[in-house]
Order: C-alpha cells, then sequence, then structure tokens
C-alpha cells in the first residue's frame, strides 16, 4: 500500500465517509446487511487471521475502515446491537476450529502408539512446560520490541525456572518408556489454533508458535467472543431494565391518571352535589319567599277587605243621616205648604160667610 492510500485510510478510519464530501461512498451505509458487523467492531477472522498458514481470504461483505468510523460515531448515541451479528460469526468460527482440533486428536490418536496413563499424565506434563515456556519467550520478546527491557530480563529469569523443571519431567518421562519409543515425536494438539506442537520443540519453535500472528490471533477472537457475550449479556440486562424502568413509569402515570380522574370524577360529583345542594335550598327559600309572599298578600287582602268593609259602613252611615234630614226638610215642607193650604182655605169660608 502506498503512503497516500494509507493516508487515505486513516483519514477514513479517523472521519468516517463524509470527510470530502462523496456522496458515491455514502450509498452504502453502515447499517446496510452487506457491511461485515465483525469488521465494524474489530474483530472479523479475515482481518485478524490474514496472512496465516490459516488465511481466509477476503470477506464476502463489505469492509470499509470508513464505515467502521461512522459505526464508532453513531454508537455513542444509541446502542446498535451489532454485537449480536459478531457473536454469530465468531461463535461459527470457533465452532469449526474446534471441531478441526478435535479430527485432529482423533487423527493423532489413531496414528501414535498407545501408551499407558502414567506415560501419557507425565507427556502431557511435558506439553504444558513447553507451552508455558513459549508463553514466556513470547511475552519477553514483546517486551524487549517495546522497550521495557527489565521487564524482558524479569520474563527471561522465570524461563529459566521452567526449563529445569521441564528437564526433570523430561527425564521422568524419558524412564517411564523404552529409549526407541522415547525418540518417536510424540505431537500435540494446540487447543487454541488447532496446530500441532510436538514434545522434543526446542524453544524457538515453541516460542515462534506462541508468539506467532496464527495463535495470536486466535486468542485474540476468541478473547473479543467472550467480550461481546459479556457486553450483549451487560446491554441486554440494562435494556431490560430500561423497558422495566418505562413500564413502571408507565404504570405510575396511568395510576396518576386514574387518581386525577377519580379526583375529577369526585370533583364534579360533589359540584354537582353542591348544585343540586343550593338548587334544593334556593328551591326552599323560594317556597318559603312564595309561602311568606301568599301569606302576606292574604293578610294584605284581608287587611284590604276589613278597611273595605269599614269605610263602606263609614259611607253609608252620613247618606242615611243626609237623607233623614232631607225628608225632615221634606216633611217639613210638605207640613208647611199643607198649613199655609189650610190657612187659605179657612180665609175663602170666611169670605162667604
Amino acid at each position: 500500500m502506498s503512503a497516500q492510500a494509507q493516508m487515505r485510510a486513516l483519514l477514513d478510519q479517523l472521519m468516517g465517509t463524509a470527510r470530502d464530501g462523496d456522496e458515491t461512498r455514502q450509498r452504502v451505509k453502515f447499517t446496510d446487511d452487506r457491511v461485515c458487523k465483525s469488521h465494524l467492531l474489530n474483530c472479523c477472522p479475515h482481518d485478524i487471521l490474514s496472512g496465516t498458514r490459516m488465511d481466509l481470504g477476503d470477506c464476502t461483505k463489505i469492509h470499509d475502515l470508513a464505515l467502521r468510523a461512522d459505526y464508532e460515531i453513531a454508537s455513542k448515541e444509541r446502542d446498535l446491537f451489532f454485537e449480536l451479528d459478531a457473536v454469530d460469526h465468531l461463535e461459527s468460527f470457533i465452532a469449526d476450529c474446534d471441531r478441526r482440533t478435535e479430527l485432529a486428536k482423533k487423527r493423532l490418536a489413531e496414528t501414535q502408539e498407545e501408551i499407558s496413563a502414567e506415560v501419557a499424565a507425565k507427556a502431557e506434563k511435558v506439553h504444558e512446560l513447553n507451552e508455558e515456556i513459549g508463553k514466556l519467550l513470547a511475552k519477553a520478546e514483546q517486551l524487549g520490541a517495546e522497550g521495557n527491557v527489565d521487564e524482558a530480563q524479569k520474563v527471561l529469569q522465570e524461563v529459566e525456572k521452567v526449563r529445569s523443571r521441564k528437564k526433570d519431567a523430561e527425564e521422568e518421562y524419558r524412564n517411564s518408556m523404552p529409549a526407541s519409543s522415547f525418540q518417536q515425536q510424540k505431537l500435540r494438539v494446540c487447543e487454541v489454533c488447532s496446530a500441532y506442537l510436538g514434545l522434543h520443540d526446542n524453544d524457538r519453535r515453541l516460542a515462534d508458535h506462541f508468539g506467532g500472528k496464527l495463535h495470536l490471533g486466535f486468542i485474540q477472537i476468541r478473547e473479543k467472543l467472550d467480550q461481546l457475550k459479556k457486553t450483549v449479556v451487560e446491554k441486554q440486562e440494562k435494556r431490560n431494565q430500561d423497558r422495566l424502568k418505562r413500564r413502571e413509569e408507565r404504570e405510575k402515570e396511568e395510576r396518576m391518571k386514574r387518581r386525577t380522574r377519580s379526583r375529577s370524577r369526585e370533583h364534579r360529583r360533589s359540584r354537582s352535589r353542591d348544585r343540586r345542594r343550593r338548587r334544593s335550598h334556593s328551591t326552599s327559600r323560594d317556597r318559603r319567599r312564595s309561602r311568606s309572599r301568599s301569606r302576606e298578600r292574604r293578610r294584605r287582602h284581608r287587611s284590604r277587605s276589613r278597611s273595605r268593609s269599614r269605610g263602606h259602613r263609614h259611607s253609608h252611615e252620613p247618606s242615611s243621616r243626609h237623607k233623614s234630614s232631607r225628608d225632615r226638610e221634606r216633611s217639613s215642607r210638605d207640613k208647611s205648604r199643607d198649613r199655609d193650604r189650610r190657612v187659605g182655605m179657612n180665609g175663602r169660608e170666611a169670605g162667604d160667610f
């Protein structure tokens, strides 16, 4: 890869697909099913085991560092749960590796001579010490490459101690079986990467294996798988807690709404009761007022009737008195007329005589 291509890949990894406004690259989103979710999480076996004897070639899905950058930016805002797809992918790959390991063990059991359980245990001890030496040597080389010389020297001192223990274990193993059988190479299958390990491998061979890209790549894949499983469990627990919390909040809101509705209904009922009570009170007051008014009207009517009757009697009494005086005047006039008439008659009678 040229320097320019490396710089372009570095910019894609840092800034994503929209770093230079290239719309053609944005047509494929990191959420697309064609994009490798394991690549977005930096754990695709096709990338990790590239250049080893178990190189898987190119992945069938899209690998793009810019899409990985887009995913990292988006994952800070919300959970996308791409870990589930990566877990399924890595579990399938590890299951295939474990099947190859079991098949290799069966082939070794068929081709190698059978040994007693005691000799097999001693040989297993030698293999374990070889593995420990290989891991320590790989660790010392890594520390030396990082510049931690003192730490690397301490690890090499531990290697010397393990070597002495290995020498004793090989001596016990040699004494437990014939010399001809001891010279035969006893192989063992690596539980991590399913590679073959020899009982008599030297330190350089062991260091190359345990510090090699293939073995470390499988360790990285297995550790990443365990980490993703823990992450999935934690996110699922958090999601369940959030759902439970939201459910409790909804139930609380529903209870509050029911209480509010019941209070409003009770308030309306109390208001209606108050209105009915006030209405009944006003009705009773109106009735009392109407009764009092009717009584007052009756009382007034009676008083008026009494006053009218009294006034009528008083009005009749003067008219009778007036009538009697007129009658007396008329009678006196009549009497005076009669007297005059008699006097006149008496005068005419005297003139005749």
